[in-house]
């Protein structure tokens, strides 16, 4: 998040697996005569408590295989791991594995080692993968980078039980209870719905802090939004679809309409205005992972303790979670790789994975569908079982959304990084366009990337 203000980083900051010895074992790794110093640059964790679990599991894996694993960690604050990306990529030397954010795999697939042999045994023991990962991850039929625990997150609803059930009469917590099942009223959670209660809470004095400007908290939500309706803006050929396409202005429709009864603000928050509205008591409802929840639990517990995380409302077309993952990724200028897929094998291993999520309190989201079932988040609270229902579960009925699927990630990026889709909503809400006039504009907007402009 944005380092103005309260951000993930700084207002948080106040067992391993048995390995299959051909997988990860220390005659693997001889065998290939790896050992020496693996170098390692992780994403600096907005939980500091969790860089420990990978130092811990880079730490035991090193001594088990007789492998120097020195580890770095790398903060987003400023880009520095962009930066770092873009260094190293340039020089051809520095780490061997880095962490890539969610879009780096695919603009980086030339120089990163293909790991389908770690995938491949890992899908075989786990089960599917993420598939809003697998686009990401998987460039031209090829893994160029594998699913990493660390630093992935869902952005579901993290709801003031208390409030929703006053001002809008919703219970929440019999809807989605901490159990795997739904309940009563379950079916009512829809976004159509959820703009009756966003108008009740707003003229009750608390508004739903769901930000509209260009950060990503924006993007990922309004995307979560447009995939529900079933509006893309491009397909998968890279082919512009705004032309006569009725899902897309009705997405359009529907978020000018629910801006109506937001903050005035909304469309100049940063990703750290959403955490301050909810922990501040003045909202009633955002969309974020548990670390506005975990911030309340120690600064504001009276807010705490009446937080509930629940998945998003459905659409027309389906129930969508924003998802921003990340991955680990081995350059191909390395000189350590089978070490380097050994290491990232063994971290990816369910034992492994869940000391990740446990020591973040639950913000760690493994790639694999088979471990939503961590007890951390049963077992969370106060009060208990408020982030059960943060990974998306069997119940859910929901997919993962990454803004802007199923358009090819070199065009997608581009126009995640403009914020498009919050900012066609914006010039009808804003600046008094027409949806034809907004939508006119996005499909030029996009005719200059697609033309690489």
């Amino acid at each position: 998040m944005s380092k103005h203000g309260m951000t993930r980083r700084n207002v948080l900051r106040n067992g391993a697996g048995v390995l299959a010895a051909t997988a990860v074992g220390a005659p693997m790794v001889h065998a290939q005569g790896t050992g020496g110093t693996l170098r390692c640059g992780f994403w600096d964790h907005w939980v500091p408590v969790g860089n420990n679990a990978i130092r811990e599991l880079c730490a035991e894996w090193g001594q088990r295989n007789r492998v120097n694993v020195q580890v770095d960690f790398i903060t987003s604050v400023g880009n520095q791991n962009l930066l770092t990306i873009a260094a190293q990529a340039q020089s051809r030397s520095g780490h061997d594995i880095l962490s890539f954010p969610t879009w780096e795999p695919a603009s980086k697939a030339d120089l990163l080692e293909p790991v389908d042999d770690v995938m491949a045994r890992l899908t075989a023991k786990y089960g599917a993968v993420n598939p809003a990962a697998e686009y990401l991850g998987k460039i031209r039929g090829k893994w160029v980078a594998i699913p990493a625990v660390s630093g992935t997150q869902y952005k579901p609803a993290c709801v003031r039980f208390d409030l929703l059930q006053q001002h809008a009469g919703v219970d929440i917590r019999a809807m989605w209870p901490a159990e795997n099942r739904v309940g009563p009223g379950a079916d009512q959670w829809t976004w159509a719905n959820l703009l009756t209660y966003a108008e009740k809470c707003h003229a009750a004095g608390f508004p739903f802090g769901m930000p509209m400007g260009s950060f990503t908290d924006a993007v990922d939500t309004v995307g979560a939004i447009f995939a529900a309706y079933g509006a893309s803006v491009m397909d998968a050929r890279g082919n512009i679809t705004v032309r006569g396409n009725d899902k897309l202005r009705a997405a359009v429709e529907y978020l000018v309409r629910l801006s109506r009864f937001l903050p005035n603000d909304v469309w100049a928050w940063d990703d750290g205005a959403n955490n301050r509205a909810l922990i501040s008591g003045r909202s009633a409802l955002i969309f974020n992972p548990p670390s506005a929840w975990a911030v309340a639990k120690r600064d504001a517990p009276q807010v705490a303790e009446r937080c509930w995380t629940v998945t998003t409302p459905a659409g027309p077309e389906g129930r969508f979670v924003p998802y921003l993952p990340y991955f680990w990724g081995i350059w191909s200028f390395s000189r350590m790789k089978p070490a380097a897929k050994a290491l990232l094998e063994f971290m990816s291993e369910r034992t492994s994975a869940e000391k990740q999520t446990t020591t973040s309190n639950g913000y760690d989201i493994p790639p694999f569908l088979s471990m939503s079932d961590f007890a951390v988040w049963a077992n969370e609270g106060p009060p208990t079982g408020t982030i059960f229902n943060y990974p998306i579960k069997p119940h859910h009925n929901a997919t993962a959304s990454i803004a802007f699927a199923p358009a090819p990630a070199e065009f997608a990026v581009q126009a995640y990084q403009q914020g498009l889709n919050t900012k066609v909503v914006a010039r009808v809400a804003q600046a008094g366009e027409t949806i034809d006039q907004a939508l006119a504009w996005l499909e030029r907007e996009l005719t200059t990337i697609r033309r690489g402009g």
